[in-house]
C-alpha cells in the first residue's frame, strides 16, 4: 500500500468509527484494520505530524479540521464510487471493496464527474 493510500485508510477508519462511538484509540484501529500495533503506531504519529489527527493524554484520538476535510473528502469518493458500482449492477460487498482501491488513485477531475454523473442517473 503506498503512504498516500495508507494515510487516506487510516483518516477514513478514524473518521467513521468517530461516527460511531464517542472515543477512538489505537487499540480500536488495531482491531478494525487488523494491522500490527507497531504499523498502526506509526501513522497515528505520522498523522499527528502532518497536522490531521490529535491524541488526548488519555489515548482518545480526534481529527483536526485539516483531518475531517480530508477524511471526508475520502469518504465521499468512496461512497460515490460505491453508489456507481451498485447502480452498474456490481455486487455490494465487491462494489464496496473496489471503490476502496479506486478512491486512492483517481483523478479529482474523475472523481467529480463520475460524482455529476452519479448525481444526474441516480
Amino acid at each position: 500500500m503506498i503512504a498516500h493510500e495508507s494515510e487516506e485508510m487510516y483518516l477514513e477508519t478514524i473518521f467513521l468509527l468517530l461516527e460511531r462511538r464517542a472515543s477512538v484509540r489505537s487499540v480500536d484501529l488495531v482491531e478494525e484494520l487488523g494491522y500490527a500495533k507497531s504499523s498502526v503506531s506509526r501513522a497515528v504519529n505520522l498523522l499527528q505530524s502532518r497536522g490531521y489527527l490529535l491524541v488526548a493524554p488519555n489515548g482518545d484520538f480526534s481529527l483536526t479540521e485539516e483531518g475531517k476535510q480530508k477524511a471526508a473528502g475520502v469518504y465521499e469518493r468512496h461512497e460515490v464510487i460505491t453508489k456507481l458500482l451498485v447502480g452498474m449492477g456490481v455486487g455490494r460487498e465487491l462494489a464496496e471493496t473496489d471503490a476502496c482501491r479506486i478512491e486512492h488513485v483517481l483523478s479529482q477531475e474523475s472523481f467529480l464527474k463520475i460524482k455529476e454523473y452519479t448525481e444526474k442517473i441516480f
